[in-house]
């Protein structure tokens, strides 16, 4: 084997090495992205119709239709939801449980949430102090179910 031949094997196998490393720090950072931020999420529940963004760290969510207000924690819609409901604050008890008080898009109702984390991409929304959320059916409104589960959207 020559010298020329052994540099490009060499090269080459560096190369491809380093390209695999790299591919595999980058998936290992975005773990660890969602692993140090479990509270900004994009959960949805695609049987009742339910969308839910949230990022608990810093106001960046745009809502829909409220864009002159500017960006904010989170929202809540969907068509099993009647109107948007924005978070208007919240509270982080660990990594796997948190409250959110939202208020609906008129502002003349509030409902807390609590959102449980049950495994990496599933989450269980439990609506607190009676339920105040509705959806339309059949051309009336009527309250949503007290639990939900939601999953994160892929």
């Amino acid at each position: 084997m020559s010298t020329e031949d052994l540099f490009n094997s060499t090269f080459f196998f560096t190369f491809a090495g380093m390209k695999h490393i790299c591919i595999l720090f980058s998936a290992f950072v975005a773990i660890m992205a969602q692993a140090a931020e479990p509270w900004r999420l994009h959960l949805v529940n695609p049987d009742e119709g339910v969308n839910l963004r949230i990022d608990l760290y810093e106001e960046s969510i745009t809502v829909p239709g409220m864009e002159m207000f500017g960006p904010m924690n989170g929202y809540l819609n969907g068509k099993g939801i009647y109107g948007v409901w924005t978070v208007t604050s919240f509270k982080i008890h660990d990594n796997h449980t948190s409250t959110l008080r939202l208020s609906n898009d008129l502002g003349s109702e509030t409902q807390a949430i609590r959102l449980t984390c049950l495994n990496d991409s599933t989450y269980q929304m439990t609506l607190e102090d009676g339920v105040v959320m509705k959806k339309a059916v059949n051309r009336k409104l009527v309250k949503i179910a007290p639990q939900m589960t939601l999953r994160l959207k892929q």
